[in-house]
């Protein structure tokens, strides 16, 4: 998936990877309040659809995100290094915050799809008791009656098996959900350990670095303080000889006379 221009810059990054988190956390509020609903009267295919399309939509926004922290967690190393990383954990937090609650909901749409099977399944048994149930409960079906009793126990049978497939579809497609989830904590995981070894090393060099301008300074410190020190010597000798030579010449003028 190609980024849009601008993406490397960090604030900008981090501003989109925020964004996108808000919307998996807003998702999630959505997806929460289907659930609520599934069971219910207010339950329809409609909005079993829409709990579908809303979850679709969050799954894709988690595999982007995680694109973006990605790609956040391979910047340029700078002098602000220390600063982006405190910026990625906190980014890494809050997404992995809301990556748990919606993967949370997830495992409950399951958990209800799979009871909506096991209902229909239970339903559609017994519908389609034996005949001597109907005895059972004091009822005399005429032989005229069951060919259509048996076309009305087929069409429910058949409208069971639809359901039942649809709810098996979606259970399918929710664990590969899930499964996706579960890879990108794993990324998380993997990026936040590489990151810290990432800042150790960078951190050492920087260390080493200042170790190595600090004896540079002191062996320039030394070096100025001997070439002092040989100045004055230098000019010490200078003065001695211009006495020595003042003196010499005064023996030698006095000698003369």
């Amino acid at each position: 998936m190609s980024y849009g221009p601008g993406f490397g810059d960090p604030n900008q990054l981090a501003q989109r990877i925020t964004s996108n988190i808000q919307k998996i956390t807003q998702c999630s509020a959505e997806i929460q309040r289907i659930l609520h609903q599934l069971g219910t009267p207010q339950d329809t295919p409609e909005l079993r659809q829409q709990l579908q399309q809303k979850q679709q939509y969050t799954n894709q926004l988690a595999k982007e995100t995680d694109k973006y922290i990605k790609e956040f967690g391979s910047l340029p190393a700078t002098s602000e290094q220390r600063q982006r990383k405190i910026q990625k954990d906190r980014l890494v937090g809050e997404f992995t915050t809301a990556l748990t609650n919606f993967q949370r909901l997830q495992r409950q749409a399951a958990e209800k799809e799979k009871d909506f099977v096991a209902r229909v399944r239970a339903s559609s048994r017994v519908s389609g008791g034996a005949p001597e149930d109907n005895y059972k409960e004091g009822t005399l079906v005429s032989w005229d009656s069951q060919p259509q009793a048996q076309v009305q126990d087929e069409e429910i049978t058949e409208d069971d098996l639809r359901l039942i497939e649809e709810r098996e579809s979606s259970i399918r497609q929710l664990e590969a959900d899930i499964m996706d989830i579960n890879e990108i904590f794993k990324d998380l995981g993997m990026m936040i350990h590489e990151q810290g070894d990432v800042i150790d090393s960078i951190e050492a060099n920087v260390e080493n670095a200042d170790v190595h301008v600090q004896q540079a300074n002191q062996q320039l410190s030394r070096a100025a303080n001997y070439q002092q020190r040989s100045r004055k010597k230098m000019c010490i000798l200078i003065i001695i000889l211009a006495v020595g030579a003042l003196l010499l010449g005064v023996i030698i003028w006095l000698i003369a006379r």
